[in-house]
């Protein structure tokens, strides 16, 4: 997977017109969109790239909708992708049951109100974009802090010199207590 690429949406539907109005309905997001039809081409494009969401039809033939959730929510890579079952209205009624149960975010019947689907998978846009910023600050806060520890710990060694400077010890003392404070609630 690239890391820097911008998380897409996934849309799997064996029917080659559920997919285009799919895409016609979530095209205004400007978010990238990939198509699979079929469970097992999810599955390679979850593999390939990251997804902010994947939208995900039940019946489909070989791997169906609930077979290809278990799958997704199987692997690490993909356990947290979440998934919004989209399916027709005339389905079982066990099916939304089985779809939550199965690690579904939300679930849809078709016909679907368009404004609802865009809206629902912004969200998952959102969530998606916010999480990764957290990742990002995480991840600096992790290197200022490795950065900080070797500081410390040089300080510590000089501690043990002799003579010891005790002037500029204090200074670099004040220096990380500064650092360290900094952006931290008190």
């Amino acid at each position: 997977m690239i890391p820097d690429e911008r998380a897409g949406i996934l849309l799997v539907d064996d029917m080659e017109d559920n997919l285009i109005a799919l895409e016609a309905v979530l095209a205004s997001l400007n978010e990238p969109i990939v198509r699979a039809r079929s469970g097992e081409e999810a599955m390679k494009a979850l593999l390939r790239r990251r997804f902010a969401v994947v939208l995900l039809d039940i019946r489909m033939p070989g791997m169906d909708g609930f077979e290809t959730a278990a799958n997704i929510k199987h692997l690490d890579q993909t356990k947290d992708v979440p998934i919004i079952f989209l399916t027709g209205a005339e389905e079982e009624a066990g099916y939304a049951f089985r779809g939550y149960a199965t690690g579904a975010a939300d679930y849809l019947t078709k016909p679907f109100d368009p404004w609802v689907l865009r809206a629902k998978v912004n969200v998952f846009l959102e969530l998606h974009r916010k999480n990764q910023q957290l990742q990002t600050l995480l991840a600096r806060e992790k290197a200022d802090f490795s950065e900080l520890s070797k500081r410390l710990a040089v300080l510590e060694d000089r501690l043990g010199e002799e003579p010891v400077d005790v002037a500029t010890l204090r200074e670099e003392a004040r220096e990380l207590r500064r650092l360290l404070g900094q952006g931290r609630p008190h």
